[in-house]
């Protein structure tokens, strides 16, 4: 979304400089594609290193920002130091997540979490993109100034239908053509749950006209997973890809089954601008994002996700692009790019003001 709302911005209005805490990450030439300067702290990823403190408030008084708008926990908290010590005019947090299970990650995370609540009164707004963000993080005692509730934005022009990536999807799969693709893109992470996905891709093994992709990192370590589930040459592990834009319009259903965490899913908004029906987990607020274009079902029911795939498969594919459509124009009213970006263009405007 950071790359999405760089690129969108008014130049003539904003001049926008990014700090990465880690290093470049897969972002990086994205961003200075579009003339953002990228500066990195090199720390290591899920852990506070004050050694990167005086690196990162070197450069914000080199910078001098009209605002400091920092992105998840761990820049929240060096960035609200950053901003004390350079007395920076405005700080803006932004929280991207709901319901964390915080036991799946580092201690460092958790104590974070608990400082970031003690101290969230300080900066002058927090950005949130999901309702259900927003009340969580209410409820491990944020009091913040000001929530400010943005939700993820789409590109409708980069995820479209493309019915000739629907062929090409199955040609380099060595798949008929009517084949049934379900999917899903996400890296392997206790909060995606993979598990479920494919303990109902299982449930589904018997139906020859149905295959699987999952794409993201860390995917191709599913493989022995897989092959015990009986699934091997069923479900296809893509692994990292640039073409996702390509991917999903070549899918019949879009599939994320995260078990806790999630705030407004981009891979799902993704998958319905590209006019697929979408079979969610009810985490965050991806039910809300899907509304009546697809399904939600409870986190870690791998019987319910099964029974709503075969539900949609059942109807039929010209029901399927009905429900698409819905999807799509849901996406194209209420979470268009455009939308959004001037959302938080008047966020910022508002802040300087």
């Amino acid at each position: 979304m950071l790359a999405k709302l760089l690129r969108r911005m008014d130049p003539s209005r904003y001049r926008n400089i990014v700090i990465s805490l880690t290093d470049r990450g897969r972002l990086a030439e994205r961003i200075e594609a579009v003339g953002v300067p990228v500066y990195t702290l090199d720390m290591k990823r899920a852990h506070i290193d004050l050694i990167a403190l005086p690196r990162l408030v070197r450069l914000v008084k080199k910078i001098r920002p009209s605002i400091l708008q920092t992105w998840l926990y761990h820049a929240d908290l060096l960035g609200t130091a950053a901003a004390i010590l350079t007395r920076c005019p405005s700080l803006v947090w932004n929280v991207r997540c709901s319901d964390m299970d915080l036991t799946h990650y580092p201690w460092t995370t958790r104590v974070t979490l608990n400082l970031l609540a003690l101290i969230s009164r300080l900066p002058q707004a927090i950005i949130v993109n999901s309702r259900v963000g927003q009340r969580f993080h209410e409820q491990i005692g944020y009091r913040t100034r000001q929530w400010q509730m943005i939700p993820n934005g789409f590109d409708l022009d980069e995820f479209r239908p493309d019915s000739a990536a629907y062929i090409e999807l199955r040609d380099a799969l060595h798949l008929p053509h009517d084949t049934i693709l379900i999917g899903m893109v996400a890296r392997v992470d206790p909060m995606k749950d993979h598990a479920t996905f494919l303990d109902a891709a299982r449930q589904l093994a018997g139906r020859r006209d149905v295959a699987f992709v999952l794409v993201g990192k860390g995917v191709d370590g599913l493989a022995s997973q897989v092959n015990a589930l009986g699934l091997t040459g069923r479900v296809h592990l893509l692994g990292v890809r640039s073409d996702v834009a390509t991917i999903m319009p070549a899918l019949d259903i879009f599939s994320l089954t995260s078990a806790f965490g999630e705030g407004f899913p981009n891979v799902v908004g993704e998958a319905m601008a590209c006019g697929v029906p979408c079979v969610v987990t009810d985490v965050g607020d991806a039910a809300f994002l899907v509304g009546n274009g697809g399904r939600a079902v409870p986190p870690g029911d791998p019987n319910q996700l099964a029974h709503h795939w075969s539900e949609l498969i059942g109807m039929g594919r010209e029901k399927r692009l009905e429900l698409g459509a819905i999807s799509r124009e849901r996406v194209r009213t209420g979470f268009n790019l455009r939308s959004v970006v001037s959302q938080y263009e008047r966020c910022y405007e508002e802040l300087v003001a």
